[in-house]
């Protein structure tokens, strides 16, 4: 089998941490590759897949616009595997409001067809573990939530992996693939492994 290459987004968020996991998680999967940051547009257009890491969404979709990497994901819609976490999902989404401020106009990818609303369980003091059940990755599953989104709805397309109390905090379309929480943030590989499949598979 080949090696695969895949890349985190090095603009913000918790970027050694998704290195480190993914890595791991090639390796529980039996697979060769390589894990690293990217910033550039050259360094995404030669990679397997691509992870985006939370952080503030408005900065890194104006990095992801500036880099011309956003135009890129919107080029490959659903052809080019991504993974969003917290901001990277917002940044993925087609439409965002924000708890507190409504609608914004931040820029966004828009290949995920679904709409989020940012700090939807408060600010960073309300942060929170809890324990989800997530079926495709094998059952329960601790998540990490730090001035997490929500998805408000989604499209036809749109497969909803996970709720938390009747919110959806998980989906995958096609090979895009979003969670509201922080997987790197945790000791447990099956999400990235989960990704790295999509990654894989024809």
């Amino acid at each position: 089998m080949r090696s695969i290459k895949v890349g985190v987004l090095g603009f913000q968020g918790a970027i050694e941490e998704h290195v480190d996991i993914t890595r791991r998680a090639l390796k529980e999967a039996g697979l060769s590759g390589e894990v690293n940051v990217v910033r550039r547009l050259e360094e995404v257009e030669v990679l397997d897949g691509l992870i985006i890491p939370g952080g503030e969404s408005t900065v890194i979709g104006s990095m992801m616009e500036r880099t011309g990497i956003m135009d890129y994901l919107r080029r490959t819609r659903g052809k080019f595997p991504v993974f969003g976490t917290c901001a990277g999902m917002i940044v993925l989404s087609r439409k965002v409001k924000d708890r507190v401020l409504g609608d914004t106009n931040q820029p966004t990818a828009g290949i995920l067809d679904v709409s989020v609303e940012r700090n939807s369980f408060g600010r960073q003091g309300d942060s929170f573990e809890t324990e989800l059940e997530i079926p495709a990755i094998g059952g329960l599953y601790r998540g990490v939530f730090i001035r997490a989104p929500i998805i408000l709805d989604v499209g036809s397309e749109v497969e909803v992996l996970c709720r938390l109390n009747g919110r959806i905090v998980a989906v995958q379309q096609e090979k895009i693939m979003a969670t509201a929480f922080h997987p790197e943030l945790t000791d447990d590989p099956r999400i990235h492994i989960f990704f790295i499949k999509k990654i894989i598979s024809d």
